[in-house]
């Protein structure tokens, strides 16, 4: 552990433990050879408190609000994904969290949730916060074999229905809705962004 504080230091020559002190060692010949003094200050790696408060309020809600967990404080999302599960949710909730400080909440439609015509209840009043992820069925097949091999959830006619039937969704509610097959996490987040009107919060 590096330790600049001078009083904590001297309290450490006096311990019965192995000091190797390389301030003492070698600071003295840096400062010769550089031609100045050294600043023994503590630089906080957190240069800005606002800004990292707020990024790290974003992932906790993120995280709060991750497959439709939870509805509490639901009203506070800048926006709330919903796709079938595995349709990559979770990861763009977080990377808009991280980089951009929203509030992304996440939403899985279930099959009782396509076979209904109705909103899902809990995002229902938040109609005008929905965005939606789409996926090719192939693509979803082969994420879900991974997770739950030959399984009924892994199954292609099940990944091609549900996709259908999420589409259908979107289009009846007016949801604007992206393919995320072939676009990474950044492209996904400008997207919404911009489809959202958000903006960076720090």
């Amino acid at each position: 552990m590096s330790m600049v504080n001078e009083e904590i230091r001297e309290i450490l020559k006096t311990s019965k433990g192995v000091l190797l002190n390389f301030f003492d060692t070698f600071l003295a010949v840096l400062e010769q050879e550089l031609g100045m003094h050294a600043s023994l200050e503590v630089v906080s790696r957190v240069h800005n408190v606002e800004k990292y408060d707020e990024r790290m309020e974003a992932v906790n809600f993120a995280l709060n609000h991750d497959d439709g967990v939870s509805d509490k404080d639901l009203q506070q999302a800048d926006v709330i994904l919903l796709g079938v599960s595995r349709s990559g949710k979770t990861p763009t909730c977080l990377y808009l969290a991280l980089q951009y400080g929203i509030r992304a909440a996440n939403y899985p439609l279930t099959p009782e949730d396509l076979d209904s015509t109705e909103l899902p209840r809990m995002v229902k009043p938040y109609r005008h916060k929905l965005y939606g992820l789409t996926i090719k069925p192939d693509r979803l097949h082969d994420i879900r074999q991974e997770r739950r091999s030959d399984s009924t959830y892994a199954d292609l006619k099940t990944c091609r229905a549900e996709v259908l039937e999420a589409q259908a969704m979107f289009r009846r509610y007016n949801i604007p809705y992206t393919n995320t097959t072939h676009q990474s996490v950044e492209e996904l987040a400008v997207s919404i962004m911009q489809a959202c009107k958000l903006k960076r919060k720090f």
